[in-house]
């Protein structure tokens, strides 16, 4: 039996996604064009995250619709919020399964090559280029919890709080959802005694590695767990370079990477 294409949703993944999307209904009278469904839509934006093709080069013996029939689904769909409350959702699900690690998260900000935006800047460790960077929170497992975007220009550590934040409240066991990891971690990149004074205020203790000291304190063991998420989250190859201008739509892609990686740990639960 052939492996089904990483772009087909199937029935499983459709019963979380098909609730989230807002209804929009067909007027009576005059009820013009039919509406492509949503699920072939979603399909063809999940080809167009998988493979980075162009949205006008979409391939229209798909039966997914036009390219641009997805791309203003994919900015209806952004607008009403569905990928953040996806991706809580399934994080919700992973934690109801016991596979959500809070104990300790790992945090990490590389930089995507980028087309434009404006959320990009010259970045002062790549020869200047303009360019705009990915930061990324995981669990202790590897499970994205929040990512958020930024100039290249930005240092990781000014956007460490932001990225604490971003996490949203992950329901799934009884009593208060979860929404702060005990322990961060992060590389010499987040050693700033101001933001951990911050950290700590959020009830999260900092563990970063100090500028000036030698390398071999065991954080990497540790870490290694957000540079994989990263691997998967670039992965995706729509996100590896930044050619949406638009920041929202850019942002739209990468929860909705997140929300596949936890799809995909979910599903291969035992």
């Amino acid at each position: 039996m052939a492996r089904p294409k990483p772009w087909h949703v199937d029935d499983e993944l459709w019963a979380v996604v098909e609730p989230l999307l807002p209804k929009v209904e067909r007027w009576v009278r005059y009820p013009g064009r039919k509406r492509h469904p949503d699920r072939l839509v979603f399909q063809g934006i999940l080809f167009v995250l998988h493979t980075g093709i162009a949205w006008e080069h979409l391939p229209q013996e798909l039966g997914f619709g036009s390219g641009m029939t997805c791309w203003r689904r994919l900015a209806e769909w952004t607008e009403a919020g569905v990928w953040p409350r996806l991706h809580q959702a399934l994080l919700a699900e992973l934690r109801a399964a016991n596979a959500l690690d809070f104990s300790r998260a790992a945090v990490d900000g590389p930089h995507p090559g980028v087309k434009g935006g404006p959320k990009t800047g010259r970045s002062p460790v790549d020869q200047g280029r303009t360019g705009s960077k990915h930061h990324l929170i995981t669990d202790a497992t590897g499970i994205p919890l929040a990512v958020t975007l930024s100039g290249g220009n930005r240092n990781d550590v000014t956007q460490l709080i932001p990225l604490l934040e971003a996490v949203p409240p992950v329901r799934g066991k009884r009593g208060r959802p979860r929404r702060r990891p005990d322990v961060v971690l992060g590389d010499r990149g987040y050693d700033h005694d101001k933001y951990r004074r911050l950290v700590w205020a959020l009830g999260v203790k900092p563990v970063i590695a100090r500028r000036g000291t030698e390398h071999g304190s065991g954080l990497g063991i540790q870490r290694w767990v957000v540079e994989r998420a990263f691997a998967h989250l670039h992965g995706f190859r729509r996100l590896r370079i930044r050619w949406e201008i638009r920041d929202d739509i850019h942002e739209a892609f990468l929860a909705l990477g997140c929300a596949l990686i936890c799809w995909r740990r979910l599903v291969s639960l035992p």
